[in-house]
């Protein structure tokens, strides 16, 4: 497929290690031209993302993707970060190559709304970060939601637990503010008239299913033609990468401080791949199973801020906004993951 055939690919991250690994995906899809990259404060602050962002380009060889800058925080409240959760600099115990990157002279909301309109109707949106460029960047351009041709998003969690309070998700968590103001616009923006064009959300209810182990992690190490050595949570903390490629010796490295934090929550020795999940469906929505629901983002209960609820049975008297992802197959994700990540990781030493 030819970059002129590909889908145009925007993507919002706060890159943490399941955000490299989403990006990652797409460098790797021949179906995907990604034409920008707005930084998100989330896992890291910004400017820590910006350089994440610019040290995987760098490392994929996708060094002419354009890189902007969003907000240094949430729409009105405190920017709260998930260094437990991704490590000090986001990337686990991985380390980029060191890469002196120049920022667009335009924000990541600008930089949301110039690539809709370049590619009006065409634009697959991706949000796997908190929501704030987004919602700043309909506030510039209310038709944004008319100009792309889908958005999938990263975020909420339903009828599940939260994986940051006992109810809420983290990237709504961040900036529940932002999600509402998206959730809402959307749904004014196209209500019942064309109910294909809502937002596609997968939730922490659908995305928990995707979980990597070492055993997949040594798959895709070995669809690389990397010589590696399996990881065991019998390890020492901290056990660098053997890998021989780059790039699977960077993603094992931020995978192994993924796979102890969830195996100190008590999930065991895996980490749950939300991000690559969502890029996946971003290109190919059939990988995922839908029910269409009105949702909202509670903002002011004292135990339930930052959940998002679903009205499935239109009590609300309002017009859907959202297709919630709500059944996967994650082996045929991994399946396609494999078979598009491995075989780019060995392009790049070819």
């Amino acid at each position: 497929m030819t970059e002129a055939e590909a889908l145009p690919v925007f993507a919002d991250v706060d890159t943490g290690v399941d955000d490299a690994m989403a990006l990652a995906y797409l460098f790797a899809s021949d179906d995907a031209h990604v034409v920008g990259i707005a930084s998100t404060a989330g896992n890291v602050p910004v400017d820590q993302v910006c350089t994440n962002n610019f040290g995987l380009l760098e490392l994929c060889g996708r060094t002419g993707i354009p890189v902007s800058r969003g907000a240094d925080g949430p729409l009105s409240i405190p920017l709260r970060t998930a260094e437990d959760t991704h490590g000090p600099e986001g990337l686990g115990y991985a380390r980029l190559p060191p890469v002196d990157g120049r920022l667009t002279d335009y924000d990541a909301a600008q930089a949301w709304v110039r690539a809709a309109r370049e590619h009006p109707g065409k634009l697959v949106g991706l949000a796997v970060g908190p929501l704030t460029n987004l919602a700043l960047a309909m506030r510039i351009e209310p038709a944004l939601p008319r100009l792309l041709r889908r958005l999938v998003i990263m975020g909420g969690a339903f009828g599940y637990r939260g994986n940051t309070t006992p109810v809420s998700e983290w990237n709504v968590h961040v900036d529940p503010e932002a999600a509402s103001e998206v959730f809402n616009v959307w749904g004014a923006a196209w209500g019942l008239e064309k109910p294909s064009h809502l937002p596609i959300v997968l939730g922490l209810n659908l995305t928990e299913h995707a979980a990597m182990t070492p055993s997949t992690l040594g798959r895709l190490a070995a669809a690389a033609g990397s010589s590696t050595t399996p990881m065991s949570v019998l390890d020492d903390r901290g056990t660098r990468s053997a890998a021989a490629n780059p790039l699977i010796r960077v993603l094992e490295d931020a995978m192994r401080f993924y796979f102890e934090f969830h195996f100190d929550q008590g999930e065991g020795y895996l980490a749950h791949l939300h991000d690559p999940l969502a890029a996946a469906v971003a290109l190919d929505p059939d990988l995922v199973r839908y029910r269409q629901a009105t949702v909202d983002v509670e903002l002011t209960g004292t135990l339930t801020r930052g959940m998002t609820v679903a009205d499935w049975s239109g009590a609300w008297g309002r017009y859907p906004n959202a297709h919630i992802g709500v059944e996967v197959d994650p082996e045929a994700f991994f399946d396609r993951f494999i078979a598009r990540v491995g075989p780019f990781a060995a392009s790049l030493v070819s």
